[in-house]
């Protein structure tokens, strides 16, 4: 049975760092994050007796270390179904893979929803995320819609993400800025390892479970101005961690710092209500209200930051018709 399924990238506004338990990828603290309408991962899945081995293709990519990832996921579904027929999959994403904009998050939802559904089964959104967690952390966060909480949990059945508020909850604009295409020297799944490691972090869960619930009330009570000064230091919180991390992780590049200075000035000179944010790389988020999208794409134009995707808060993975072979 061939099945494809769509699924939104998602930008966390109040990070995941560390893991209790990394091979069910059980999170050191909870999350909350919002989908993506324009970047996204189509994925299509077909089971059949035919195929001697899995033959998968991640955009054009055929062997490596991420196709390993694929195929040991296709194995927790086979093991789910009971099965043990071997799978084509096809998957591309729509934006830079591997350059901190959570295409793993996109790609694992999709591959999870995907091959559920071609092997036969039939879960729930709570067991699709719990599933695709074990993939990619942050694809838990991708299954539901709109703005999600990801519940940290101490077991697997309890770690899993939900919808807090719907996608139309809130006129959050998402400009993601291409700085550059290159992949990260530290993949993320290699550097949550170093989370300890920081003389920081203890001091950083003394204080998340807190964070979650303001960012939770600025979210409801659509306080931008609170809620952007919120995402924009714990972004910067995160970053310190990782650059005092043994070994450092060092992931911003000298445009990436040169678009946070930018964006301090705009707020502070001009008065445009826009904040920053970043994951595990050298792109850069930029957060603010639809109201102040124009203004902001007028900036970045006359800084040279031609490369940059806009995107409004979206639902979480469907299935599609549109399949890839």
């Amino acid at each position: 049975m061939k099945k494809t399924a769509k699924a939104p990238s998602n930008i966390a506004f109040i990070k995941y760092w560390g893991q209790t338990d990394s091979n069910l990828r059980i999170p050191t603290n909870g999350s909350i994050s919002m989908n993506l309408s324009n970047l996204y991962t189509t994925t299509t899945v077909e089971f059949l007796e035919k195929y001697e081995k899995d033959e998968v293709s991640v955009n054009a990519v055929e062997s490596g270390a991420k196709i390993d990832r694929v195929i040991t996921h296709l194995d927790r579904v086979r093991k789910l179904a009971h099965i043990k027929t071997h799978a084509k999959v096809v998957s591309k994403n729509n934006f830079p893979t591997g350059t901190g904009l959570s295409s793993s998050a996109s790609g694992f939802a999709a591959l999870t929803v995907a091959s559920v559904s071609a092997a036969g089964l039939q879960l729930s959104e709570k067991e699709l995320s719990i599933l695709a967690r074990q993939a990619s952390g942050s694809a838990c966060r991708s299954i539901p819609s709109g703005f999600v909480e990801w519940e940290k949990g101490d077991t697997h059945e309890t770690s899993y993400a939900h919808t807090i508020f719907p996608a139309d909850h809130w006129d959050v604009v998402d400009i993601v800025v291409a700085i550059n295409s290159a992949e990260k020297h530290v993949p993320t799944t290699q550097a949550q390892y170093c989370a300890l490691t920081s003389p920081f972090f203890k001091t950083r869960l003394m204080h998340i479970d807190k964070k979650i619930e303001i960012c939770k009330r600025l979210i409801a009570d659509k306080n931008f101005t609170g809620f952007g000064e919120l995402v924009e230091s714990e972004a910067l919180e995160l970053h310190s961690i990782m650059m005092t991390s043994i070994p450092s992780l060092l992931y911003l590049y000298p445009k990436t710092l040169e678009l946070m200075q930018l964006v301090q000035e705009w707020r502070r000179n001009d008065g445009l209500q826009v904040y920053f944010t970043l994951n595990t790389g050298h792109n850069i988020h930029l957060i603010c209200e639809k109201k102040s999208t124009d203004e902001l794409i007028e900036k970045l134009k006359i800084g040279n930051f031609q490369n940059y995707y806009i995107s409004s808060a979206a639902v979480g993975t469907q299935e599609s018709k549109d399949h890839l072979f």
